[in-house]
Parts: C-alpha cells; structure tokens; sequence
C-alpha cells in the first residue's frame, strides 16, 4: 500500500468520525449524522481537487474509502454512551491526526501533478481544513480552525516541507505526521494563538480563554489611529 492511501485511509476515519459526533452534539438524525460525517471527510479534498484541476468525480471512483467513511459514521452513531464521552475527552486528537493526515495527503497530491508551491501550500492547507469548516457551518458554528488556536499553519507548515522536498521518503513523512499531530495537541494544550486586532480600538492582542476582550498585557504596542 502507498503511503498515500494510508494517510487518505487515516484522514478519512478520523475526519468522518469527528463529523459524526459534532452532528449528534447538535442533536441531527442520523441522515444528518451521515451527511455531516461524510461532507467532512471529502470536503477538503473536493475543494482542493477543483483548485488544482483534478476533475471532481474522482471522488466516486474512492469507493472503498466511502464505504469506509460511512462505516465509520455508523460505528460514532451506535458507540455506547461511556465511550462516546471518553471520546470526546480525545476528541482534538483525532482532529490533530486528520489535520496532519490530510494535510500530508494534499501536499503529496499536488507535489506529484508538478504543481508549484503557492498549489502545494493550497492544497496542504484546504485538504487539512476544508472539511472541517465545511462542518462548521454545516452544524451552525462559527469555523474554529480559523478563528481559534493554531490550526491551519500546521497544515501550511506540512506544504511547505513537501513542497520544499525536505520529507519524501515513507519514514520522513511519518515522522512529519507525528511531529504535526503532536505540536498540534501542545497548541491546544498551551492555548496557542495568533494575534487579532479589535476594529473597535485598533489594538493587536492575544485573545485568551477567559475573555474574547484584549487585557492591557496583551495589546501589543500598536496605538490605534486617533487621527480625526
């Protein structure tokens, strides 16, 4: 097996099931619990696929992976209660492995069509992300990988060192899977984040988890222009 299918195998279960349980966090039946699941574990690579000119219906030619997806959906659907919620205790790791996963996956995709890197980079990023935000505002949510923790540099990070070709060989890229799944969960752990800036006072900050307002210890210092 090629080492691509193998992280497309990964991404798939890790995505489609982390789209299951945030459909049945929102309380959907399990047509939308189906949906859900599969829109996020295809999402991402159909959007990558229309950017760097891979006809669209591919996709059903991945019909073992389809069937893997909606097994996967149905395992997440049936799973007792106990696991459900030691699942969501574990629930950002598999998110890290179908972020790095996917992100490998895309950057190998568009590395081996010849694509330059502004499309290595593209693809990397929308195959990691794509599905999940595509969930997000499937389930009503604001997208989180881009307005919460660092999300979607890791996946840029993953296009740029494939693209670079400083990771080809099948050892190199599993090491590169570890290494983004793990700085992923430290992200997550230290809470992580890019700065924003607040059109209300023109500071740059860092939000934290207690307060979606800037404290004086994180504005940056970049005054706001008072001019009249």
């Amino acid at each position: 097996m090629h080492i691509f299918d193998i992280f497309s195998i990964i991404g798939t279960v890790a995505f489609a099931m982390s789209g299951a349980f945030v459909a049945m966090e929102e309380e959907y039946d399990i047509l939308g619990v189906l949906v859900l699941g599969l829109v996020t574990a295809f999402g991402g690579g159909i959007i990558r696929n229309v950017l760097i000119g891979v006809p669209v219906t591919t996709l059903w030619a991945q019909g073992d992976l389809i069937l893997l997806a909606v097994l996967s959906v149905f395992v997440a659907f049936v799973l007792p209660m106990p696991w459900v919620r030691h699942w969501k205790r574990t629930e950002v790791l598999f998110d890290a492995i179908g972020l790095s996963a996917f992100a490998i996956q895309g950057a190998l995709y568009a590395t081996e069509m010849k694509h330059p890197m502004s499309a290595v980079l593209v693809a990397a990023v929308l195959t990691g992300i794509g599905g999940g935000i595509i969930r997000d505002l499937l389930a009503g949510r604001k997208p989180l990988v881009l307005r919460d923790e660092i999300y979607a540099v890791w996946a840029m990070l993953v296009g740029l060192a494939i693209g670079m070709g400083w990771f080809g060989s099948t050892v190199e890229l599993i090491l590169l899977f570890v290494a983004v799944v793990f700085f992923r969960m430290l992200s997550v752990h230290y809470k992580w984040k890019l700065p924003r800036r607040s059109l209300a006072t023109g500071d740059i900050y860092i939000r934290t988890e207690a307060s979606s307002e800037p404290t004086p210890e994180q504005r940056a210092v970049v005054p706001a222009d008072r001019t009249p």
